[in-house]
């Protein structure tokens, strides 16, 4: 067996390279949990999304790129801020029509890459950085969404007593002053392409990919309008039970698909030190997160609740649980008790003890998830006939 210093500049090197990878053993130093891999999917190399809200896009970006990898397109590194900067093209008209009675935020939904993918293509990063206003190569869009919000406050005053009839080019001149005006055409492997024909070369059918949720106040097996405010857009996950949430993830990822996931993470539940999600059965209410109290839950094997459909929805209504983050479920391991959990990549970076990754419970996923998204051909039949899909 490798050292746990061995795995992890292994783990590195083969996330670099876009390749399959065997993660560290552990969650964290002194961790007591031993994980063994059941199944681990190829992703591309861990990123940084750094001071700004767009989860969203490198959770589903990597996805994507999974994506490519499994049809055999091979390890292609996809812009994150080409479909950032469309998508705050498409929130601004949303903004303006709803009189600024809506959401204008960096946040979004798995959706929003499909749609932006739908309407204006894809590119590779190295055609589009959208960085140029920091002039690093992460990105911080603090100023940028305050700038941009506050522009649109004061065109909906109007004066005239309707909008400038160039208030979107205005809006667009600044965000291309933040972003760069992105490319018509660039050259990929020696060969041109605009963001169209790259999508299509790609292979990328926006209508292959769907999203799932799991909630009581609406029938099961019907698509609804998701009530988190990241939902801009208003689009509509399908509606299935707790039981068949869980299907639908361990069935793709058994198949060599990977998985979108969005979840609440402002929770005590889940510990980003520690590399770890869980639901213990302990009670961890009084418990300070810098205790070793506290650490010792995510450092000894510990026995879980069991998470119910009517745990899940008093969280959601109490608002407990709440759209905080977006990220790639890559694979299913389980600890030596053989309590399964999911390998999740995450996009803060590569630095933690797990080279970027963590451990998440299946208990915590059941109760935590907002939404996943999955190619629809990994679906379980039966499930997909009920959606109807």
């Amino acid at each position: 067996m490798k050292t746990k210093q061995t795995t992890l500049i292994a783990c590195g090197v083969l996330l670099a390279l876009g390749v399959e990878a065997q993660l560290p053993e552990s969650n964290a130093p002194k961790s007591k949990y031993v994980f063994t891999d059941v199944k681990e999917n190829k992703a591309t190399s861990v990123k940084n999304q750094n001071k700004s809200g767009t989860c969203w896009c490198f959770s589903t970006q990597s996805f994507l790129e999974s994506e490519l990898m499994r049809m055999g397109k091979g390890s292609i590194d996809l812009s994150e801020m080409f479909v950032v900067r469309n998508m705050y093209l498409l929130k601004a008209k949303h903004y303006m029509r709803y009189q600024g009675h809506t959401n204008f935020a960096e946040g979004g939904e798995p959706h929003d890459v499909i749609d932006a993918i739908r309407e204006f293509g894809i590119v590779p990063k190295s055609a589009y950085l959208g960085l140029p206003s920091s002039g690093d190569s992460l990105p911080d869009m603090r100023d940028m969404d305050a700038v941009l919000k506050d522009m649109l406050d004061v065109m909906l005053k109007m004066p005239e007593g309707h909008l400038n009839p160039n208030w979107f080019e205005a809006f667009k001149g600044a965000l291309d002053g933040f972003m760069g005006v992105p490319p018509t055409q660039f050259i990929y492997n020696g060969k041109t392409y605009d963001p169209q024909s790259f999508a299509k070369y790609l292979g990328i059918n926006p209508d292959d990919y769907v999203e799932i949720t799991s909630f009581t106040h609406h029938p099961f097996y019907k698509p609804f309008i998701l009530e988190i405010p990241d939902n801009w857009a208003n689009a509509e996950p399908y509606n299935v039970p707790l039981e068949d949430l869980h299907a639908i993830a361990d069935n793709a990822l058994n198949n060599g698909y990977t998985v979108e996931w969005g979840a609440d993470v402002s929770e005590k539940y889940f510990s980003a030190k520690n590399n770890m999600a869980l639901v213990p059965k302990v009670d961890m209410g009084n418990m300070s997160a810098y205790s070793p109290q506290y650490d010792s839950v995510f450092l000894n094997p510990v026995a879980q609740q069991t998470i119910t459909q009517e745990m899940r929805q008093e969280a959601f209504d109490n608002l407990s649980t709440t759209d905080d983050h977006g990220m790639q479920i890559t694979g299913i391991t389980k600890d030596q008790n053989g309590d399964e959990f999911y390998t999740v990549k995450n996009s803060w970076g590569s630095r933690s003890y797990c080279g970027g990754y963590l451990y998440v419970s299946a208990p915590y996923f059941l109760f935590k998830t907002t939404s996943i998204m999955v190619n629809k051909n990994a679906i379980p039949a039966d499930i997909r006939k009920k959606l109807g899909i």
